[in-house]
């Protein structure tokens, strides 16, 4: 049977009483027929309201972890507010900052880019200038496989106390991750910064973004917004 035929007797049959059924129809048999059907309509019914199934809602899925990680280690705290600035100014598609010291050193390898940050604590060394827990993953760094990756630097420096290592951790990292086969972008120019010396001034160019939150604590948005921008320019975004 096709349901819309009997529509108005379900209707009918539901709301009335079965008297009114018999005012269109005379004959027992087809009242009988008719009332049969209008009961294996409804059964029907319920059992494919009590089946259905809506369909679901389709969560789109969220990314394991951001393309761009940001890796810092600190011994005073300046570098730790330096990696905040870069995740402010940043904006979407960066990590919060991570520190070194609660980290793998393979998990670099996660992301499709880094910007990794230091201090310059032990001055004058050629080696293990950071003072912190970067000094001891270097070797670990430098095995990685990191090519096709771009990596980028900060440091933090003290350019009135320590003018004559302005920044020398730059250059370490810079070299540890270039160690690594990494694409290293975000060189920046010596331009507006008063110091004497720095191990990471290659060509006139810092090897990556210079800090002083001791004596230029001012300029660090500024610095550090200019900075983003010239990263985004070379590909993180």
């Amino acid at each position: 049977f096709l349901a819309p035929d009997f529509t108005h007797l379900i209707i009918c049959a539901d709301h009335v009483s079965g008297l009114c059924l018999s005012r269109w129809f005379h004959n027992g048999f087809i009242f009988a027929l008719i009332a049969c059907s209008v009961m294996i309509f409804k059964s029907s019914l319920r059992l494919r309201l009590s089946t259905f199934v809506a369909p679901r809602r389709v969560r789109r899925g969220v990314a394991a972890r951001s393309e761009v990680g940001l890796f810092y280690s600190t011994s005073t705290g300046n570098t730790e507010c330096a990696a905040e600035w870069v995740q402010d100014k940043f904006g979407d598609g960066i990590t919060a900052p991570m520190d070194m010291c609660e980290t793998k050193v393979e998990d670099l390898q996660k992301y499709d880019a880094l910007i990794v940050g230091a201090p310059t604590w032990n001055t004058g060394s050629d080696e293990q200038r950071t003072g912190t827990a970067w000094d001891d993953t270097f070797d670990e760094v430098k095995k990685l496989d990191l090519s096709g990756k771009k990596v980028a630097v900060f440091g933090c420096g003290d350019s009135a106390a320590y003018s004559e290592y302005f920044c020398d951790g730059i250059e370490e990292l810079h070299s540890a991750f270039k160690a690594a086969g990494a694409t290293m972008v975000g060189e920046v120019s010596t331009d507006g910064y008063d110091y004497a010396d720095s191990k990471s001034v290659v060509d006139g160019k810092f090897l990556g973004l210079p800090l002083d939150e001791d004596n230029e604590g001012d300029q660090t948005e500024a610095r550090v917004e200019a900075w983003v921008e010239q990263l985004k320019a070379a590909g993180f975004a």
